[in-house]
Formats: structure tokens, C-alpha cells, sequence
């Protein structure tokens, strides 16, 4: 069994894969205030919730935007699982060539979405992540990695209006009934989400024109089966394709001897 973390600005999420495909996954906070004695407090409680063996854990891979956090798993892998663990980077084989003007700030998430994508769905293709931050990614006719696009994500977006402006509440992230809102929490919302929708729809519209082709659209991320509903822009969801693309650069890096 091979261990696979995706480590993000707000959460981390764990997936465990047996025989190539992934058999179950977990996720918890990110927290940089964390030992790795704690996260491994953590984990140990959920593998025996599941009645799971560390023990047949064989090998890990990490991809991760938190660079204080990749120390710590590291550490933690090294410590708990007796395992030396994979790091994404450019410098891996990705089985794709990055066209970004420096390779190395390209969120190791966007290559990881890239990857899987690229195998999954073909190219051309626009990979649109719901996180932290929105990220349009975008692979061209060749298969390569071109770069994309980087804006405010949905709940962050919510929760900088609630911290910095003192009469904006916190809003639950979901779609009014109507566009005109009728108290501050569904003006906030509607603007919110069908603004969103709006930026979604003109930014593939965009992009689509720039990268030409008939690229897919493929969304992932924690809102992205909601947004998908509310527009024809999204051809599929796919939520756990930043975890196959970790695995995918995992395999094809222990299979020629890379780590």
C-alpha cells in the first residue's frame, strides 16, 4: 500500500492506495503549529477508526503548497512509518514539460492536477481547482503544462469580506434564491456565488480562445460539484484528481528508480 498527501493551505488530505487505486482517503486541517508527533496522534486515531494497519504502508509521496508542513510530514513519515517519502517537484519525471517561466513556483497541487488530467481526459484541457485560491490550469495540444490562472477562492473570498469589512457576516456558501438580495447575508451570498459563476464562465471563455482546440473543462476541489450544477462551462467533476496525479508521479518515478 502506498500513502499519498496532499497538503493545502486550509486542508490536508490523505489517500491510501492499494493495487493502483486509491481505497480510502482522509482529511484534516492544515496547521503549521503542528508537531509531527501530533499529526501522527492524528493519523494513528483515524487508521484505527478504520481498523488500518500502518504498518502496510510501503511507501509515501507529498505534494505540498506549505513548505514549513512538507518539513513536518517528512519528519513524521521518517519517524513513524520507517519510510524515506517522494516529493512533487519539477524535477521529477512528470510525463509532461512545464512551459511556466520558472518551473519551480508552480504549485506542486497544479502539477499534480495537470498530470492526472492530462492521463485521464487528454488535451487540450483546463483543469479548474476549488481551494484556497480558484486555478484555471492549462494544458495544450502537446501535453504540455502552460500555466493558467490564479484568483481569490469562493470561501476565501467570503471570509476576507467578513474579517475586513465589520457589518458583513459569515455566510453560508450557497446560492440564493434570487440575484437582488433582500438582507446583507443574501446580497453577500449572491454575490459570492453567482459572481463566481460569472468568473468561471468568462475566464474559460478566455482561455478557450487562447488556448484553442476544444479543450475539456474538468473542475475539482471542495466546490466544485456545487459550482458544476449551476453551469454548462464544466464539462465533469473529478474529486480526487489531485490524488491520482500524486500517485500517477509516484509510480512512474519508483518504476525509473527517481525519488
Amino acid at each position: 500500500m502506498e500513502l499519498m498527501v496532499d497538503i493545502g493551505n486550509t486542508n490536508t488530505v490523505l489517500g491510501l492506495f492499494l493495487h493502483g487505486s486509491l481505497d480510502k482517503f482522509w482529511r484534516i486541517s492544515s496547521h503549521c503549529s503542528k508537531t509531527e508527533d501530533e499529526i501522527w496522534s492524528v493519523l494513528d486515531s483515524l487508521f484505527k477508526m478504520d481498523d488500518f494497519n500502518s504498518r502496510l504502508i510501503k511507501g509515501v509521496c507529498i505534494s505540498s503548497v506549505v513548505p514549513e508542513l512538507s518539513t513536518i510530514y517528512r519528519r513524521m513519515v521518517e519517524k513513524y512509518l520507517l519510510v524515506k517519502p517522494m516529493h512533487i517537484s519539477p524535477d521529477l519525471n512528470l510525463g509532461l514539460d512545464i512551459l511556466y517561466q520558472d518551473p519551480y513556483a508552480v504549485g506542486a497541487d497544479r502539477i499534480c492536477n495537470a498530470v492526472a488530467g492530462k492521463r485521464k481526459y487528454g488535451t487540450p484541457l483546463i483543469v479548474l481547482d476549488f481551494g484556497t485560491a480558484t486555478t484555471f490550469d492549462c494544458i495544450n495540444n502537446n501535453g504540455d503544462y502552460l500555466g493558467g490562472v490564479i484568483c481569490p477562492g469562493i470561501e476565501s473570498a467570503a471570509s476576507i469580506l467578513h474579517q475586513k469589512a465589520a457589518k458583513l457576516p459569515k455566510i453560508e456558501m450557497v446560492f440564493p434564491s434570487r440575484v437582488i438580495g433582500r438582507n446583507t447575508g443574501e446580497s453577500m451570498q449572491s454575490g459570492i456565488m453567482f459572481g463566481s459563476i460569472e468568473l468561471i464562465e468568462g475566464m474559460i471563455r478566455r482561455i478557450k480562445k487562447e488556448l484553442g482546440g476544444k479543450p475539456k473543462v474538468i473542475a475539482t476541489g471542495g466546490l466544485a460539484y456545487m459550482i458544476a450544477k449551476r453551469t454548462k462551462s464544466i464539462d465533469l467533476v473529478d474529486e480526487n484528481l489531485n490524488l491520482e496525479g500524486i500517485y500517477q508521479i509516484y509510480r512512474q518515478n519508483i518504476l525509473t528508480g527517481r525519488s
